[in-house]
């Protein structure tokens, strides 16, 4: 338990957004991602895949975010779903709900929605609302009148 290496501490890198950097819509990516700058839309790793993503406390993510593997020590405005772990370092700071298999919170890490475990990383099923009745009864009372 003490002592053991963390699985992707040395994880390789593949793409380096820097600080200065800001991208307008959604990234799609494979292997390892370190994003210092800004990214406005969702970030989304390639399916099936082990992909990592480590959001430095200057990153900033505004968009839903789906890797399985992920440290986040920056902001995040959206939902953040890691079908493997996530990791939140001190300073991270995530506006939205965390879905997650395995998690790991340090003290100082900000999360402003919920908390959601979610095994085997299975997605969050959205309801369906049935509106053909409503839709029947409305015209019905529409003709009527």
């Amino acid at each position: 338990m003490f002592g053991k290496k963390k699985a992707f501490s040395a994880a390789r890198i593949d793409t380096l957004i820097g600080q200065g950097t800001e991208i307008n819509g959604d990234l799609i990516f494979s292997g390892g991602l370190h994003v210092d700058g800004k990214i406005n839309g969702s970030v989304v790793a390639e399916e099936g895949s082990t992909a990592i993503l480590i959001l430095s406390e200057y990153g900033r993510i505004e968009g839903e975010v789906k890797v399985p593997n992920m440290v986040l020590n920056g902001e995040i405005v959206g939902d953040v779903y890691g079908s493997i772990r996530v990791e939140l370092a001190p300073k991270s700071r995530i506006k939205g709900s965390v879905y997650y298999n395995l998690i790991e919170m340090a003290i100082g890490a900000e999360v402003n929605g919920g908390l959601v475990h979610r095994p085997d990383g299975l997605q969050p099923q959205k309801a369906i609302e049935d509106k053909s009745t409503q839709w029947n009864e409305n015209s019905e009372a529409a003709t009527e009148k």
